[in-house]
């Protein structure tokens, strides 16, 4: 997944989740997004920066490598967490050990078929 660089600690303005999918605006005015009918694959990626910044992003890629990574700590990540459950073979048990691990890794939590 290429994101634009640092996207995964850059600030962010604002992260919408709707019906349409999921858009990142940056502080610095750019930004990411991927429809819901882009998705190709969801990660959990774990970074050992706890407990006082961002240490765990939702990163959702579409098949051509762009995508957006959402900071779990974000408004808008209970809505993109509760919408990306309902993916037919979202990996709920990776996703629990993703989310409560300090390990530096990323998780496929789900891919398209």
């Amino acid at each position: 997944m290429s994101l634009p660089s640092d996207s995964s600690s850059a600030h962010s303005r604002s992260i919408s989740v709707d019906d349409a999918g999921v858009r990142r605006l940056l502080a610095d005015g750019s930004e990411e997004s991927i429809a819901w009918s882009d998705l190709a694959a969801v990660v959990v990626r774990v970074i050992p920066e706890g407990p006082w910044k961002e240490d765990v992003f939702l990163m959702l890629a579409a098949a051509d490598g762009t995508g957006t990574a959402v900071p779990s700590g974000d408004p808008a990540a209970d809505a993109l967490i509760e919408r990306l459950q309902t993916l037919p073979g979202f990996d709920h048990d990776l996703f629990v050990e993703a989310m409560t691990t300090d390990a530096d890794k990323a998780y496929v939590v789900w891919k398209a078929s």
